[in-house]
C-alpha cells in the first residue's frame, strides 16, 4: 500500500512543521510541548491559522475539515516540540466531548473560547488514592440546600495538568453515593477563580510543575454547568478517554529527541543497527494504530491498544538515546559532553519517561482493558 500523503497534505504538514519549530525555538527543550508548553501566544497564532477545532462542524465554528488534515498538522507541530498546552487539552478531548454531550446553549458559551484560543481547560479526573480508577472517585457533588438547583462541590483531584494556568475545569464528581462504583457519577464545568479552589503545583523530578493538585472546598456550581446526564456519566469518561489516549500526542511526544540522537549512534554495531530498526518499525505501526483511530476504524476501546504500544515505544525511545550518549547523558546544561542541542533533555527524558505509560491510564489498567473488554478473555 502506498502511504505518501497526498500533495495538499504534504503541503499542509510541511507548513504546520515549519510553525512548530518557530514555536518551539522559545522552549528550552523539544519535548512533550503538548503537555507543559504553556504559551497563550502561540495558543492565539494556531486559532488565527484555524488549526484549532479543526473537524468540528462549521455551525458551531470549528473548521469542517478531515481528521487526516487535523492529523498531519498535529503530528508536525507536537514532533517538532511547539509549545501546545495552552490550547491541547481543550482541542482534543474538552472540544469533542462538550459537542456529543453538552446543550446548545452550553456549547455557545464555552466553544467560542476554545476555538479562538482564549481559554485554557484542565480534567479534574484523577483523585488521591484512586489514581486510573474512575470508580474510585470520591470528589462529592450534591445540591444546594437553597433549591437553586446549583451545586456544592467537595473533594480534591490530583495530577491535574495545566491546572495553574486554566480558566476551566471539567470535572468528573460523584452525585450518587448510594449508587454502584461505576454509577453515580457526573460531569462539571467549574471556574477555576470560583471561591473555594485552590491549585497547588507539583514540582516533580524534572523540576517541571505542570501537574497539580486542586481541592474544591464547597464550591458553588451553577446548575446549567452539567454535563450531559446526571448520574451516568461514566459513558461520557470512556467517550472522552477514546480522544484523550489514541492520538498521535501518546507516539511523538519525544520524537524530536530520537531525531537528534539518531546521527549520534554508532551504526557499525549490529545491536545498535537492530535497536534502530525496532524503535523504526515499532513508529510505524504506532502511527497506522493511531491514523485507524483518526479515521474511526475501530471498534470501541481500541485506544487503550494505541496507547500502550505507543507510550512504551516513547520510552524505548528514551533509553536508546541514553545509550547511544553514554555518560554524556546526563550533561544539562550547553557546554558539557552533549551536544549542546541535547544538553539537559536526554537526561530530562530519562527521569521522565515512566510517566509516558502512567498519565492518561496506567498500562496495568489499559492491558486489562484489551483483556477484558476487546478479547473477552474471562477474570482470574
Amino acid at each position: 500500500m502506498d502511504f505518501t500523503l497526498p500533495p495538499e497534505l504534504a503541503e499542509l504538514a510541511a507548513e504546520a512543521a515549519e510553525v512548530g519549530r518557530a514555536g518551539a525555538a522559545r522552549r528550552t527543550i523539544d519535548e512533550d510541548g503538548w503537555l507543559i508548553g504553556h504559551d497563550p501566544d502561540f495558543a492565539r497564532n494556531l486559532a488565527e491559522r484555524g488549526w484549532i477545532g479543526m473537524t468540528w462542524p462549521r455551525q458551531v465554528g470549528g473548521g469542517g475539515r478531515s481528521p487526516l488534515e487535523r492529523f498531519v498538522v498535529y503530528e508536525a507541530l507536537i514532533a517538532s516540540g511547539a509549545p501546545l498546552a495552552t490550547a491541547y487539552f481543550a482541542d482534543r478531548q474538552i472540544g469533542p466531548t462538550l459537542l456529543e454531550f453538552a446543550t446548545p446553549g452550553q456549547q455557545q458559551r464555552w466553544l467560542p473560547g476554545i476555538l479562538d484560543g482564549t481559554s485554557m481547560w484542565c480534567v479534574g479526573m484523577s483523585e488521591p488514592d484512586a489514581g486510573s480508577d474512575v470508580a474510585s472517585i470520591r470528589t462529592r457533588a450534591r445540591p444546594a440546600d437553597d433549591g437553586s438547583g446549583d451545586w456544592i462541590v467537595s473533594g480534591a483531584k490530583i495530577w491535574t495538568s495545566g491546572a495553574a494556568h486554566a480558566d476551566w475545569c471539567y470535572l468528573i464528581a460523584r452525585t450518587n453515593p448510594d449508587a454502584p462504583a461505576h454509577a453515580g457519577l457526573s460531569e462539571f464545568v467549574i471556574a477555576m477563580d470560583s471561591p473555594g479552589v485552590t491549585v497547588a503545583p507539583i514540582v516533580d523530578a524534572t523540576r517541571d510543575a505542570h501537574f497539580c493538585s486542586v481541592v474544591f472546598d464547597e464550591v458553588r456550581v451553577p446548575a446549567d454547568h452539567l454535563i450531559g446526564v446526571r448520574d451516568n456519566s461514566f459513558r461520557q469518561v470512556m467517550r472522552q478517554m477514546e480522544h484523550e489516549r489514541g492520538g498521535i500526542d501518546r507516539l511523538v511526544s519525544n520524537h524530536a529527541l530520537y531525531r537528534d540522537c539518531r546521527p549520534l549512534a554508532d551504526t557499525t554495531d549490529p545491536l545498535v543497527r537492530q535497536q534502530i530498526a525496532r524503535l523504526e518499525s515499532l513508529y510505524r505501526v504506532g502511527r497506522l494504530m493511531v491514523l485507524r483511530n483518526v479515521c474511526g476504524t475501530v471498534p470501541r476501546g481500541y485506544s487503550a491498544a494505541t496507547k500502550t504500544l505507543c507510550t512504551e515505544h516513547e520510552q524505548r525511545v528514551v533509553s536508546f538515546c541514553a545509550d547511544t550518549l553514554g555518560a554524556a547523558a546526563q550533561a544539562h546544561m550547553p557546554g558539557d559532553d552533549a551536544p549542546a542541542r541535547l544538553a539537559g533533555r536526554v537526561a530530562r527524558g530519562v527521569v521522565y519517561a515512566p510517566a509516558y505509560t502512567l498519565m492518561g491510564g496506567t498500562t496495568q489498567i489499559l492491558r486489562t482493558i484489551i483483556a477484558e473488554r476487546m478479547l473477552g478473555l474471562p477474570r482470574i
